[in-house]
Parts: C-alpha cells; sequence; structure tokens
C-alpha cells in the first residue's frame, strides 16, 4: 500500500515544502556558485531512472545538481582531471552535500524519489546485466540504502546488493524513514562523501575492466551504446 499509493503523493508534498523553506539557501547558492564557477551554477546531467511498463526500458532523465567542479580546460581545449577543477567550494558542497538539493525538483516531478536506488550515470547503465537493472523498477532516489552503508566507500558490488535488497525486501514507510534519518546523520558528520583516494567515484565500466571483468571490446561496444542513448 506505502509503496504502491503513499510514497509518490508523499514525495511530492515534501519535496515541495522542502523547496520553499530552503528557497534562501538555494538561491544563495545559486549566487554564489555562479560566481566561484565562473559561469552556470548547475550541473545537468541525463541519468537512468525508473523502467517504462510500455516500452520496458528505462527513462532517461536529467538531473540537476549544484556544479562542484569548474569546466577549466588546458592549453589543448582538454578538461584538466578532477581534482584540478574540484575546487574549494565545489569541496565544501560535497562535504555537506548541499549540491544534492536541486534533486528536489526531479523529486517535484517525479523522476526521482526521496528515498531509492541512487540514479547513476547512463555509462554505467549499459554495464548491468538485467538482474542488477532490476534496481531500476523504482524511482531513483535521492538517498537510499547504500548511502547509508558506505555512499562512495563501498564496492559497486556491495552498492547493487543494497540497491537489490531495498527493492526485494519490500519498501516500507518505517523504513525510508529510517534511510532518511541515518542519511542526516551521515551529512552532518559529512562522511562517505568521495571514495578515499580520489576526487570521484569511478564509473562502473572503468572498475569492470580494472578487475578484469569486462574485455576491451565489450567496454568500447558499451561505451558506444551509452552514446547512442545520449543522443536520443
Amino acid at each position: 500500500m506505502y509503496a504502491k499509493c503513499i510514497k509518490r503523493p508523499l514525495d511530492f508534498l515534501l519535496s515541495l515544502t522542502a523547496l520553499i523553506v530552503l528557497s534562501p539557501l538555494l538561491l544563495l547558492l545559486t549566487v554564489i556558485g555562479a560566481i566561484a564557477m565562473k559561469g552556470n551554477p548547475f550541473f545537468v546531467q541525463k541519468r537512468p531512472g525508473k523502467i517504462r511498463k510500455k516500452t520496458g526500458q528505462e527513462k532517461i532523465f536529467s538531473l540537476i545538481k549544484f556544479r562542484t567542479m569548474s569546466n577549466a580546460k588546458d592549453k589543448d581545449g582538454n578538461l584538466l582531471p578532477d581534482e584540478k577543477r574540484l575546487n574549494k567550494y565545489g569541496k565544501l558542497l560535497r562535504m555537506t552535500s548541499c549540491d544534492e538539493l536541486p534533486e528536489l525538483i526531479n523529486i517535484l516531478k517525479g523522476d526521482m524519489a526521496i528515498v531509492g536506488p541512487r540514479p547513476q550515470l547512463v555509462r554505467d547503465m549499459v554495464f548491468m546485466t538485467q538482474e542488477l537493472r532490476h534496481r531500476h523498477d523504482v524511482r531513483p532516489g535521492l538517498t537510499g540504502l547504500a548511502q547509508i552503508n558506505g555512499r562512495n566507500n563501498i564496492t559497486w558490488e556491495q552498492k547493487f546488493e543494497y540497491d537489490l535488497r531495498y527493492i526485494n525486501v519490500g519498501i516500507t514507510f518505517a523504513g525510508d524513514v529510517k534511510i532518511i534519518i541515518r542519511t542526516i546523520g551521515k551529512v552532518l558528520r559529512r562522511s562517505d562523501t568521495v571514495r578515499e583516494g580520489t576526487a570521484s567515484d569511478m564509473d562502473f565500466g572503468d572498475w569492470l575492466m580494472m578487475e578484469g571483468k569486462v574485455s576491451q571490446e565489450d567496454y568500447d561496444e558499451k561505451q558506444a551504446e551509452a552514446k547512442e542513448l545520449l543522443s536520443v
């Protein structure tokens, strides 16, 4: 009953309330971000959402975040490495998880839920098995079971295990409340915001390559598939 009838209306109401209450902060971060990033303070990226019943394929939506990395480029016009584009303001946003606040708009629109598996990249999705893609049977979330159990400091295998467990065990109001409360604790402690030793988390396909689980040929084919999906 909760998952089918209550969760979505509740997400709409809570996200709308949060956007109204946090509007002064959102406006302030927008202005500061425009200055700190020397331009557009928002980062918009296509992500896979819930599987559509009619097509059996994931809905690709535009996720909105506050930009944490600049668009600084080298002399050849190529983007500099992540660690060089991640400035002090961007680090602060990540540590406080304030970069995620614009996703409240995605929740309001129905692209996301407050609690659910985190939306990964399209280039991550194409490497997932059909079993793993069952994580897309529900709307992706602002936070989820994987986020309160390590977030970026657990392996991809562990992430997917938590994502599927959230769905398979059963989505309940009490369970979502517990995840939200533990998420707040994580945010206040500023824990697990970035994988140890890296500026950003590693792509699933890159991780599979590093682990020797896919060949270079398969890797290239999947990357081409992701580019095709993003071009639609």
